[in-house]
């Protein structure tokens, strides 16, 4: 058997065991003050994106602070997703912060890189990442606010998160198997959106790696180079 590389983003998230039935008809609208913050957030994310896009391409480095600083838009973003519109599978609010927040059910983080490939990250955010657009482009309907907010989009996370929570709402109960499945796309998007920010050299596989936790994140990155074969 092949082994299956272990991927240096890593997304989680833990369905509440008491879900209410009708709070997300409102969730979308209690998180107002996120879309806020996070609209002026991803325009900051753009320009230290293209700051760093200049740094690799100089030093083989992605700047660490520049670094966490986009981990953190991510990471924030992921949280106001599944709370409001991708899973809807807490109803605990969001916290306002970039930091990892342990005890909030959804966590992001991606694997920081010591050196980065200079040739790579003039291609690899449009050429080699268009297959991963287009299956991006089904999972989410678009690619979202400053070309990284995977999340509001009409595409098959949002209308499997609508039948979620329908039946959550007739039920009583969130269905779990869908759950693993949305989780599954989400750390697909997840990955495709770590690629195209230049934060990783490591293509986006092909692949649902469904369920709450996924494994923990690589402690090295894998090899540099374009699609896994």
């Amino acid at each position: 058997m092949i082994p299956v590389a272990v991927s240096p983003v890593r997304i989680e998230a833990f369905l509440d065991p008491r879900l209410s039935r009708w709070m997300w008809l409102v969730k979308w609208f209690l998180a107002i003050p996120h879309y806020i913050v996070l609209f002026f957030l991803w325009i900051a994310f753009s320009f230290v994106t293209v700051v760093a896009f200049f740094a690799i391409l100089f030093t083989a480095r992605y700047p660490r602070a520049l670094f966490d600083f986009n981990v953190g838009v991510m990471r924030w973003n992921w949280r106001v997703a599944y709370y409001a519109h991708a899973a809807l599978g807490t109803d605990r609010y969001p916290p306002f912060t970039l930091a990892e927040v342990p005890d909030y059910p959804a966590h992001f983080d991606v694997v920081y890189p010591e050196r980065l490939s200079r040739g790579l990250v003039l291609v690899k955010w449009w050429l080699l990442a268009i297959p991963q657009y287009i299956v991006v482009g089904m999972f989410v309907g678009d690619w979202g606010w400053g070309g990284m907010d995977c999340w509001h989009g009409g595409g098959l996370v949002f209308y499997l998160s609508f039948v979620a929570v329908i039946i959550l709402a007739f039920t009583g109960r969130y269905p779990v198997h869908l759950f693993d499945f949305l989780l599954g796309l989400a750390r697909w998007v997840a990955r495709v959106g770590a690629y195209a920010a230049l934060m990783t050299d490591a293509y986006p596989p092909f692949r649902l790696d469904m369920g709450a936790q996924a494994s923990p994140p690589a402690e090295t990155r894998a090899p540099a180079g374009g699609p896994d074969r």
